[in-house]
């Protein structure tokens, strides 16, 4: 099987900025005193939903190389989130769910994790496209840990998101404006398959 979903130089380009964001959160954390170690929570059960077609077309570089009997698994348990999820948002519920691709407690596709699953826990911030500013406070255990202190350094996404949509742009070209807007889990990336533009002709 072809592992090459993107462009070499645009998987590359997206291994580079995933080493920046985590050399950033590890630069945050050390100096909060924060570590995941011992929590008795897990993250990888958070709702989060991802946007960019780079990101899908990378998680699905590190699901390729996975043995097959292990990918399979993975899409499993992917197919039960996704019936999970919607029945509980039909029930106006927040899906609190063990993301398809958590093995043991740990991401089994670490290297490929997303942009939101390696900034969420400490204190960040971004500025929106329309100069909207907006706060992230950190998971529960990051905010116990720093509650009373002044002046608490945030991690600012902002110009990692848009290097990420500069990298997205760059790989989609003239396709990015004729692409629907992405919204979807990763459970939804893995059982709708890696991403392909087939069906625009181009």
């Amino acid at each position: 099987m072809n592992n090459n979903v993107l462009p070499a130089d645009i998987s590359r380009q997206v291994a580079e900025l995933y080493e920046e964001m985590e050399k950033a959160y590890d630069e945050l954390a050390h100096g909060l005193d924060f570590t995941c170690q011992g929590c008795p929570d897990n993250c990888c059960d958070s709702y989060f939903q991802h946007h960019t077609y780079t990101e899908w077309a990378y998680l699905w570089e590190g699901l390729q190389v996975l043995p097959e009997e292990k990918r399979q698994e993975c899409i499993d348990r992917a197919k039960e989130y996704v019936g999970k999820s919607q029945e509980m948002l039909a029930r106006d519920e927040r899906p609190n769910i063990m993301c398809p691709i958590n093995e043991n407690g740990l991401c089994g596709l670490y290297l490929n994790r997303l942009m939101i699953c390696r900034m969420h826990g400490v204190p960040s911030s971004m500025t929106r496209p329309d100069g909207q500013k907006k706060d992230f406070p950190g998971c529960f255990r990051c905010q116990e840990i720093v509650e009373g202190k002044k002046d608490i350094p945030h991690l600012n996404r902002t110009q990692m998101y848009q290097r990420l949509v500069q990298i997205e742009i760059e790989w989609l070209g003239h396709r990015k404006s004729i692409l629907p807007k992405l919204n979807m889990t990763i459970a939804e990336m893995i059982v709708k398959g890696r991403p392909s533009f087939s069906y625009l002709g181009i």
